[in-house]
């Protein structure tokens, strides 16, 4: 039986204990599987597929005044909740696994900052952080939360005609980028240009569509380079961002093992899968390996 079929069970937690006891440097790289259980949902299923409607794509965003209204108005309700969020289960035992000697870094796709927020000290935002907004023309960044401040201010009226139509706005689903799921006239929703240079701002983050900054991507590959292994936690791999550093760790003869509820696309690199939740089984990789390796 494939290591991606292989059905989970304490067979597959020992497995993957001392397989980190055979690679005991490893890089990590993570995806939104860590933080479902945190209040903020996966892009795709078990199988790899949306599970919505996709996110906004950068160039519409840059494109469209309208598509930029539209974010906006619905990151203003949804931001709250990602602000709100805490670090899971995952995040702490890779905090732990890292103070251990067991982490040389954290590759994560995500843009939560829960890695960091959990004690994580080497952490690669591949796709930014959702808490800083940057300008597009004089790249002057600014804090999320002050944004908020002036976005919620300038449209309180707006919001509240909103609430009085639909209900309560703040309580929609909420959505993998920081926004939720929303449908209104977003006509007279008011955006606030870069204070800066008056340009247009967008967050901190690798929209669908846009590149991964270059040096984001060599400062994982270094990372890499003197790893002894890749351990993907929660995640598909569906986008080419994470799933080059599995080539890259074939390429360079280093094993893959993943921790994953469902199919990724790496399935048929991996030396180790552990289908089952990521944070049960990273909190008991932790426990398991919580002496320091140095």
């Amino acid at each position: 039986m494939s290591a991606a079929l292989a059905p989970s069970g304490p067979a597959d937690a020992a497995a993957l204990a001392e397989f980190v006891r055979r690679h005991p440097r490893l890089v990590v790289l993570t995806g939104a599987g860590c933080s479902v259980a945190c209040g903020i949902p996966e892009y795709r299923d078990h199988d790899g597929s949306w599970k919505a409607r996709p996110p906004v794509r950068y160039a519409d965003f840059v494109a469209s005044a309208a598509t930029r209204r539209r974010y906006w108005a619905r990151s203003m309700f949804g931001w709250e909740r990602v602000a709100a969020a805490e670090p899971g289960l995952v995040h702490r035992a890779l905090a732990r696994l890292e103070q251990a000697g067991h982490v040389r870094a954290i590759v994560t796709q995500n843009v939560d900052a829960l890695h960091q927020r959990a004690g994580s000290r080497r952490v690669i935002d591949l796709h930014g952080r959702l808490d800083e907004v940057e300008c597009l023309a004089c790249a002057t960044r600014v804090r999320r939360g002050d944004l908020q401040e002036v976005l919620t201010a300038w449209n309180a009226s707006w919001r509240a005609t909103v609430g009085a139509a639909i209900g309560h706005p703040a309580a929609a689903a909420a959505r993998p980028d920081g926004d939720v799921d929303l449908e209104h006239d977003f006509s007279a929703f008011r955006v606030p240009d870069c204070p800066a240079c008056g340009g247009v701002l967008k967050p901190a983050v690798v929209f669908f569509g846009e590149n991964v900054p270059r040096e984001r991507v060599q400062a994982a590959l270094d990372a890499l380079s003197p790893a002894d292994a890749l351990l993907v936690v929660g995640s598909s791999l569906m986008v080419f961002s994470g799933y080059r550093f599995c080539l890259a760790a074939r390429a360079q003869g280093k094993p893959v093992a993943a921790v994953n509820l469902g199919r990724t696309r790496a399935d048929d690199l991996l030396a180790l899968k552990v289908v089952a939740d990521c944070a049960e089984t990273l909190e008991d990789l932790a426990r398991s390996l919580a002496s320091p390796i140095w």
